[in-house]
C-alpha cells in the first residue's frame, strides 16, 4: 500500500523557517519524481515545488522560489520542504504527492498545516 505521511508542520511568526517531511512507503521511492503542494482556505490547491527521481532536479513556483527548498534522501524514502523567510501569506495545508508522469499525481498524503503569523 502507497503512504504518504507529511510532518513538521506547525505555528511560526513571519521570517521565520519550517522543515516539512513527508516519508513515503509502498513503492520504491528513489523511481518516481516527488512534489510539494498546499491549499490555502478559499483557494485552490497550488503545485510549489517537484524534484525528480532522475537528476535530482528541481523546480519551484514563483511564490516560493528563492525562500523553500525541495530535496529528498532516497535511503530514507523521505522528501524534505525546507521554508525560509515564511510569510503570513504561506499559511496553507502542504501535501506530498508521488507522480506518476509529470504533472500527473496519483498519490497524496494527507497534509500538513502550516500557519505563519504576522
Amino acid at each position: 500500500e502507497v503512504q504518504l505521511v507529511e510532518s513538521g508542520g506547525g505555528l511560526v511568526q513571519a521570517g521565520g523557517s519550517l522543515r516539512l517531511s513527508c516519508a513515503a512507503s509502498g513503492f520504491i521511492f528513489e523511481d518516481y519524481a516527488i512534489s510539494w503542494f498546499r491549499q490555502a482556505p478559499g483557494k485552490e490547491r497550488e503545485g510549489i515545488s517537484c524534484i525528480s527521481n532522475s537528476d535530482g532536479s528541481t523546480e519551484y513556483a514563483d511564490s516560493v522560489k528563492g525562500r523553500f527548498t525541495i530535496s529528498r534522501d532516497n535511503a530514507k524514502n523521505t522528501l524534505y520542504l525546507q521554508m525560509n523567510s515564511l510569510k503570513p501569506e504561506d499559511t496553507a495545508v502542504y501535501y506530498c504527492a508521488k507522480l506518476v508522469v509529470a504533472g500527473v499525481e496519483d498519490y497524496w498524503g494527507q497534509g500538513t498545516q502550516v500557519t505563519v503569523s504576522s
